[in-house]
C-alpha cells in the first residue's frame, strides 16, 4: 500500500527512470490544486524523489490508473458555514516514525482548501498525532474567516472542526488533560483559545 512506503523497498531506478520519476511526481504535485483526493499519495511519493525505488515507481504507476479511471465533483449549494476536517496517520512513517497528517475544509458543501503533509517531529502518542494537524486545521480556518471577511462575508455560526480521536476533541475543551501533554502546549493553546472564545467547536467524528 502507498502509506507504507519505505526508501529502503525494491532497487534503484536508472538515472533516466529516477528523471522520468522526478517528472512525474512534480506534474503530479501540480494536479493535487485540484485534486484533493490525491494530496496524500502524492506527498508520499515525493517524500523518495531523492532517491526513487522499484517499489516507489510502481505506486506512482498505481496513482496515475487511478487518475484515469475516477473523476471529482463537487456540488454547489447557498451555505455560509465553514467546516473542516483533520486526521492523521500516527507513526506512519516506517523509516523515521513521522506522521501524517492532513485536513480538508469546506464553504457550505464546497471544498475549498486542503492539505496533506509529514509532521516535523515524531510524535508520542495518536493523540499528539491529531493534535498537530487539527491546529494546522484551525490555522487555515483562522486565514479563511479573514478572507471572507475581507470579501464582505461574515459567518452566521462558528466554525466546526471535525477529528476522530477522541484525546483530541477532550484535549480542546479540558484544561485538565493540559498536564498530560506539554509537548505540545503551542498547539494546545492555539485551539484550546479559540474553543474557549466559541470562535471554534470540535466535534467527534467516527472514522
Amino acid at each position: 500500500a502507498i502509506e507504507k512506503l519505505s526508501r529502503y523497498e525494491g532497487n534503484p531506478l536508472s538515472v533516466n527512470d529516477s528523471t522520468k520519476y522526478r517528472s512525474i511526481v512534480g506534474a503530479l504535485q501540480y494536479l493535487t490544486l485540484t485534486r484533493p483526493d490525491l494530496a496524500f499519495s502524492v506527498n508520499k511519493v515525493c517524500q523518495f524523489l531523492h532517491a526513487p525505488t522499484s517499489t516507489h515507481w510502481t505506486s506512482v504507476k498505481r496513482i496515475l490508473r487511478y487518475i484515469k479511471s475516477t473523476g471529482l465533483k463537487i456540488p454547489r449549494k447557498n451555505s455560509f458555514l465553514v467546516s473542516a476536517f483533520s486526521d492523521a496517520d500516527w507513526a506512519g512513517s516506517i523509516d523515521d516514525r513521522r506522521s501524517t497528517g492532513g485536513f480538508v475544509v469546506f464553504f457550505g458543501s464546497s471544498l475549498i482548501s486542503w492539505s496533506a503533509r509529514k509532521q516535523a517531529t515524531v510524535a508520542w502518542s495518536s493523540t499528539e498525532a491529531e493534535y498537530k494537524s487539527m491546529a494546522n486545521a484551525t490555522a487555515e480556518v483562522i486565514w479563511l474567516e479573514s478572507l471572507l471577511a475581507e470579501l464582505g462575508i461574515f459567518l452566521r455560526a462558528s466554525p466546526c472542526l471535525w477529528c476522530d480521536n477522541l484525546g483530541a476533541t477532550y484535549l480542546s475543551a479540558n484544561p485538565v488533560f493540559h498536564a498530560m501533554a506539554k509537548y505540545i502546549e503551542i498547539d494546545f493553546h492555539f485551539v484550546r483559545e479559540r474553543v474557549a472564545q466559541k470562535q471554534l467547536q470540535v466535534r467527534l467524528i467516527p472514522s
